[in-house]
């Protein structure tokens, strides 16, 4: 079959106008986590390391602001992109973003964990292929990295604000192998704006997948992201192990191997 199969029959569909309305609970999942930091607290402590923290699309560092206010309360220190609304990969932005990463990484001498929210993760893997060395691990949040690129709801949002026409396999295909460092893809099946399985790795030794139940708009600040968040940043350097649904976690968090449910 054609390796670029996956464009040529546009076999996924964004996300319909039920998923999309309920981004909707965004503001409710912000509000639950606060009111699971009691709970939240459990998760395991850092070791200092630094972490780097990418916005959405449209989006600037303020709405990351939640996340890394707790990757402090456990242990880390967190930095923002520090570049402004993500408005796409427009001139200069990527080797801003490199320079931010040597930056930080020059400032502690040890590895950064980057952390990018939906556009913001593509950020975060493709600054970790080209500056491995520098990089800890990646974790995405609900980031579009595979599947066909016009089956989310912001595309032509995406090509209004960079100019960049979706579609291109040239473009798209090398955004679907993964970094050289664990990765970990955070993603929700209710998700209103990106087809979940845009957001599905495929699964290796150091490659993951985490499903949660939680809206695009939300998912960045959703009490079982910021848990799964801070128990793979917890994990000792060089020992990274995938995440373990065990005891009470496996009621919190679906098998994201089960099939699909449409």
């Amino acid at each position: 079959m054609h390796e670029h199969y996956w464009y040529h029959l546009g076999l996924l569909r964004p996300p319909g106008m039920l998923r999309l309305a309920l981004e909707l609970r965004a503001g409710w999942e912000y509000g639950a986590s606060l009111m699971s930091m009691p709970l939240l607290s459990l998760a395991p402590k850092g070791d200092g390391h630094p972490v780097l923290v990418f916005p959405g699309m449209l989006a600037g560092d303020f709405t990351t602001r939640p996340l890394r206010r707790y990757l402090r309360d456990r242990g880390y220190t967190p930095y923002s992109w520090g570049l402004g609304p993500n408005l796409g990969p427009r001139d200069g932005v990527i080797d801003a973003s490199l320079a931010r990463l040597r930056e930080v990484y020059n400032e502690h001498g040890r590895p950064v964990s980057l952390i990018g929210w939906s556009l913001g993760g593509i950020y975060a893997r493709e600054l970790a292929k080209a500056m491995p060395d520098a990089v800890r691990q990646v974790i995405t949040l609900g980031t579009p990295f595979t599947g066909h690129p016009k089956a989310t709801n912001a595309w032509r949002i995406y090509e209004l604000i960079t100019g960049h026409e979706v579609g291109s396999p040239e473009l798209h295909e090398p955004l679907r192998t993964a970094p050289p460092v664990p990765t970990t893809s955070i993603y929700s099946r209710s998700d209103g704006v990106v087809a979940w399985q845009c957001s599905f790795e495929q699964e290796g030794e150091m490659v993951e997948n985490i499903e949660v139940t939680a809206s695009h708009l939300g998912i960045g600040h959703n009490p079982l992201t910021l848990y799964a968040v801070a128990d793979r940043l917890a994990q000792p350097e060089g020992q990274w192990r995938p995440f373990e649904r065990s005891g009470m976690l496996r009621y919190l968090y679906p098998d994201p191997n089960r099939p699909a449910s449409y």
